[in-house]
Protein backbone atom coordinates (compact mmCIF):
# COMPACT_ATOMS: atom_id res chain seq x y z
CA UNK A 1 0.00 0.00 0.00
CA UNK A 2 2.99 2.17 1.02
CA UNK A 3 4.46 1.29 -2.34
CA UNK A 4 0.65 2.73 -4.39
CA UNK A 5 0.96 5.74 -2.31
CA UNK A 6 3.91 6.55 -3.18
CA UNK A 7 3.66 6.16 -6.99
CA UNK A 8 0.31 8.40 -6.91
CA UNK A 9 1.81 10.93 -4.77
CA UNK A 10 5.30 11.04 -7.73
CA UNK A 11 2.98 10.80 -10.58
CA UNK A 12 1.08 14.06 -9.24
CA UNK A 13 4.13 16.13 -9.00
CA UNK A 14 5.27 14.88 -12.61
CA UNK A 15 2.23 15.54 -13.69
CA UNK A 16 1.86 18.94 -12.32
CA UNK A 17 5.81 19.62 -14.01
CA UNK A 18 4.50 18.32 -17.48
CA UNK A 19 3.62 20.86 -19.97
CA UNK A 20 0.80 18.37 -21.64
CA UNK A 21 -1.10 18.19 -18.05
CA UNK A 22 -0.70 22.00 -17.62
CA UNK A 23 -2.09 22.63 -20.93
CA UNK A 24 -4.95 20.34 -21.41
CA UNK A 25 -6.23 19.91 -17.42
CA UNK A 26 -5.22 23.59 -16.61
CA UNK A 27 -4.58 26.33 -18.95
CA UNK A 28 -6.94 25.84 -22.07
CA UNK A 29 -9.79 24.55 -19.80
CA UNK A 30 -9.96 27.87 -17.32
CA UNK A 31 -9.16 29.71 -20.15
CA UNK A 32 -12.12 28.57 -22.16
CA UNK A 33 -14.06 28.80 -18.83
CA UNK A 34 -13.25 32.22 -18.67
CA UNK A 35 -13.83 33.09 -22.05
CA UNK A 36 -17.29 31.50 -22.44
CA UNK A 37 -18.75 31.57 -19.48
CA UNK A 38 -19.24 35.00 -20.02
CA UNK A 39 -20.23 34.62 -23.46
CA UNK A 40 -23.20 32.55 -22.78
CA UNK A 41 -24.20 34.10 -19.84
CA UNK A 42 -24.43 37.61 -22.21
CA UNK A 43 -26.00 35.60 -24.98
CA UNK A 44 -28.64 33.55 -22.75
CA UNK A 45 -28.97 34.16 -19.30
CA UNK A 46 -30.57 31.21 -18.85
CA UNK A 47 -27.33 29.77 -18.71
CA UNK A 48 -26.58 30.35 -15.46
CA UNK A 49 -28.40 27.70 -14.45
CA UNK A 50 -26.40 25.19 -16.03
CA UNK A 51 -23.31 26.63 -16.55
CA UNK A 52 -21.36 25.39 -14.06
CA UNK A 53 -22.11 21.40 -15.05
CA UNK A 54 -21.32 22.38 -18.78
CA UNK A 55 -18.05 23.72 -18.33
CA UNK A 56 -17.24 20.83 -15.65
CA UNK A 57 -18.19 18.88 -18.82
CA UNK A 58 -15.39 20.61 -21.23
CA UNK A 59 -12.78 20.23 -18.31
CA UNK A 60 -13.19 16.58 -17.81
CA UNK A 61 -13.39 15.79 -21.82
CA UNK A 62 -10.49 17.69 -22.65
CA UNK A 63 -8.48 16.75 -19.72
CA UNK A 64 -9.08 13.30 -19.90
CA UNK A 65 -9.15 12.46 -23.48
CA UNK A 66 -6.20 15.00 -25.25
CA UNK A 67 -4.20 15.35 -21.70
CA UNK A 68 -4.03 11.02 -20.27
CA UNK A 69 -3.48 9.73 -23.39
CA UNK A 70 -0.31 10.78 -24.12
CA UNK A 71 0.91 10.43 -20.57
CA UNK A 72 0.02 6.45 -20.72
CA UNK A 73 1.64 6.59 -24.32
CA UNK A 74 5.13 7.92 -22.79
CA UNK A 75 5.32 5.04 -20.10
CA UNK A 76 3.99 1.80 -22.44
CA UNK A 77 5.57 2.81 -25.33
CA UNK A 78 8.75 3.27 -24.20
CA UNK A 79 11.48 2.37 -21.66
CA UNK A 80 8.50 2.23 -18.54
CA UNK A 81 7.37 -0.42 -19.21
CA UNK A 82 10.37 -2.12 -19.35
CA UNK A 83 11.62 -1.12 -16.02
CA UNK A 84 8.00 -2.44 -14.51
CA UNK A 85 9.43 -5.51 -15.96
CA UNK A 86 12.83 -5.24 -14.52
CA UNK A 87 11.72 -5.00 -10.97
CA UNK A 88 9.05 -6.91 -10.93
CA UNK A 89 6.12 -3.67 -10.76
CA UNK A 90 2.86 -4.98 -11.99
CA UNK A 91 1.88 -3.96 -15.37
CA UNK A 92 -1.15 -2.41 -14.86
CA UNK A 93 0.38 0.01 -11.83
CA UNK A 94 1.27 2.62 -14.71
CA UNK A 95 -2.61 3.10 -15.54
CA UNK A 96 -3.75 3.38 -11.99
CA UNK A 97 -1.34 5.87 -11.14
CA UNK A 98 -1.98 7.88 -13.89
CA UNK A 99 -5.72 7.56 -13.56
CA UNK A 100 -5.61 8.65 -10.20
CA UNK A 101 -3.63 11.92 -10.74
CA UNK A 102 -5.47 12.88 -13.84
CA UNK A 103 -8.55 12.17 -11.50
CA UNK A 104 -6.74 14.48 -8.44
CA UNK A 105 -5.88 17.62 -10.97
CA UNK A 106 -9.01 17.47 -13.19
CA UNK A 107 -11.54 17.17 -10.09
CA UNK A 108 -9.29 20.09 -8.57
CA UNK A 109 -10.17 22.11 -11.94
CA UNK A 110 -13.60 21.42 -11.76
CA UNK A 111 -14.01 22.53 -8.22
CA UNK A 112 -12.80 25.74 -9.61
CA UNK A 113 -14.72 25.72 -11.83
CA UNK A 114 -17.45 25.29 -9.08
CA UNK A 115 -16.27 27.93 -6.70
CA UNK A 116 -15.19 30.60 -8.94
CA UNK A 117 -18.73 30.82 -11.93
CA UNK A 118 -21.68 32.36 -9.16
CA UNK A 119 -19.64 35.14 -8.28
CA UNK A 120 -17.77 35.98 -11.44
CA UNK A 121 -20.78 34.61 -14.00
CA UNK A 122 -24.02 34.41 -11.72
CA UNK A 123 -24.39 31.04 -12.31
CA UNK A 124 -26.83 29.20 -10.28
CA UNK A 125 -25.51 26.29 -7.73
CA UNK A 126 -26.56 22.86 -8.80
CA UNK A 127 -29.98 22.16 -6.61
CA UNK A 128 -28.89 18.49 -5.79
CA UNK A 129 -25.47 18.91 -4.35
CA UNK A 130 -25.10 15.39 -3.60
CA UNK A 131 -26.12 13.96 -6.77
CA UNK A 132 -24.23 16.46 -8.75
CA UNK A 133 -20.36 15.50 -7.18
CA UNK A 134 -21.72 12.25 -7.42
CA UNK A 135 -22.74 11.79 -11.24
CA UNK A 136 -19.37 14.70 -11.82
CA UNK A 137 -17.44 12.03 -10.27
CA UNK A 138 -19.03 9.04 -12.34
CA UNK A 139 -18.69 10.94 -15.36
CA UNK A 140 -14.87 11.89 -14.75
CA UNK A 141 -14.43 8.13 -13.92
CA UNK A 142 -15.74 6.99 -17.41
CA UNK A 143 -13.67 9.90 -19.52
CA UNK A 144 -10.46 9.28 -17.61
CA UNK A 145 -11.22 5.29 -18.51
CA UNK A 146 -11.98 6.09 -22.21
CA UNK A 147 -8.37 8.11 -22.35
CA UNK A 148 -6.85 5.08 -20.97
CA UNK A 149 -8.15 2.97 -23.76
CA UNK A 150 -6.74 5.42 -26.18
CA UNK A 151 -3.79 5.75 -24.39
CA UNK A 152 -2.85 1.58 -24.50
CA UNK A 153 -3.86 1.15 -27.80
CA UNK A 154 -2.54 3.80 -30.19
CA UNK A 155 1.09 4.20 -29.74
CA UNK A 156 2.23 7.21 -31.92
CA UNK A 157 0.82 11.03 -30.24
CA UNK A 158 -0.29 12.26 -33.70
CA UNK A 159 -2.56 9.08 -33.82
CA UNK A 160 -3.57 9.79 -30.04
CA UNK A 161 -4.68 13.34 -30.77
CA UNK A 162 -6.48 12.29 -33.70
CA UNK A 163 -8.59 9.50 -32.43
CA UNK A 164 -8.95 11.76 -29.18
CA UNK A 165 -10.23 14.13 -31.44
CA UNK A 166 -12.96 12.22 -33.16
CA UNK A 167 -14.40 11.72 -29.56
CA UNK A 168 -13.93 14.88 -28.12
CA UNK A 169 -15.70 16.99 -30.70
CA UNK A 170 -18.88 14.88 -31.05
CA UNK A 171 -18.68 15.11 -27.02
CA UNK A 172 -18.65 18.59 -26.48
CA UNK A 173 -20.98 19.32 -29.72
CA UNK A 174 -23.78 16.91 -29.22
CA UNK A 175 -23.62 16.69 -25.50
CA UNK A 176 -25.69 20.16 -25.34
CA UNK A 177 -23.19 22.15 -23.38
CA UNK A 178 -22.87 24.29 -26.68
CA UNK A 179 -26.46 24.98 -27.28
CA UNK A 180 -29.54 22.97 -26.32
CA UNK A 181 -29.65 19.33 -28.11
CA UNK A 182 -33.23 20.23 -28.93
CA UNK A 183 -32.33 22.04 -31.40
CA UNK A 184 -30.20 19.12 -33.17
CA UNK A 185 -31.75 16.72 -35.44
CA UNK A 186 -33.60 13.55 -33.84
CA UNK A 187 -31.04 11.12 -34.63
CA UNK A 188 -28.41 12.69 -33.70
CA UNK A 189 -30.11 13.52 -30.19
CA UNK A 190 -30.14 9.73 -30.48
CA UNK A 191 -26.45 8.98 -31.03
CA UNK A 192 -25.49 12.06 -28.19
CA UNK A 193 -26.56 9.40 -26.09
CA UNK A 194 -23.31 7.20 -26.94
CA UNK A 195 -20.87 9.82 -25.46
CA UNK A 196 -20.44 9.89 -21.69
CA UNK A 197 -20.61 13.84 -22.10
CA UNK A 198 -24.28 13.52 -23.19
CA UNK A 199 -25.28 11.00 -20.37
CA UNK A 200 -23.39 12.97 -17.39
CA UNK A 201 -24.27 16.36 -18.60
CA UNK A 202 -28.24 15.41 -18.49
CA UNK A 203 -27.94 13.90 -14.53
CA UNK A 204 -26.06 17.16 -13.20
CA UNK A 205 -28.82 19.08 -14.81
CA UNK A 206 -31.57 17.47 -15.26
CA UNK A 207 -30.90 15.25 -12.57
CA UNK A 208 -31.94 11.98 -14.34
CA UNK A 209 -30.67 9.28 -11.47
CA UNK A 210 -31.86 6.66 -13.92
CA UNK A 211 -28.70 7.19 -16.32
CA UNK A 212 -26.45 6.66 -13.62
CA UNK A 213 -26.33 2.98 -13.65
CA UNK A 214 -25.65 3.61 -17.68
CA UNK A 215 -22.76 5.56 -16.69
CA UNK A 216 -21.44 2.58 -14.51
CA UNK A 217 -21.98 -0.10 -16.78
CA UNK A 218 -20.16 1.79 -19.35
CA UNK A 219 -17.33 2.25 -16.56
CA UNK A 220 -17.14 -1.47 -16.16
CA UNK A 221 -16.92 -2.28 -19.99
CA UNK A 222 -14.04 0.31 -19.96
CA UNK A 223 -12.01 -1.06 -16.74
CA UNK A 224 -12.44 -4.69 -18.73
CA UNK A 225 -11.08 -2.86 -22.07
CA UNK A 226 -8.05 -1.81 -20.00
CA UNK A 227 -7.40 -4.91 -18.54
CA UNK A 228 -7.81 -6.79 -21.93
CA UNK A 229 -5.12 -4.71 -23.49
CA UNK A 230 -2.83 -4.78 -20.32
CA UNK A 231 -3.06 -8.37 -20.41
CA UNK A 232 -2.06 -8.63 -23.94
CA UNK A 233 0.95 -6.06 -23.25
CA UNK A 234 2.09 -8.21 -20.12
CA UNK A 235 2.24 -11.07 -22.59
CA UNK A 236 3.83 -8.76 -25.87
Amino acid sequence: MKAFLYGVGLQLKLDIRSRTMLVTCYLVPLVFFFFMGGIFTSIDPAASRTLIASMSVFVITMSALIGLPPSLGEVYGGDVKKMFRANGVPVGLGVVTQFVSSFVHTFIVCLIVFAVAPPVFGAELPQNLPLYFCSLALLLCVTLAAGCVLGLLIKTQARQTMAAMIIFLPSIMLSGIMFPATMLPQFLQYAAYAFPATIGFGVMTAFQVWQLPVLAAQFVALCAAVAIILNIKARA
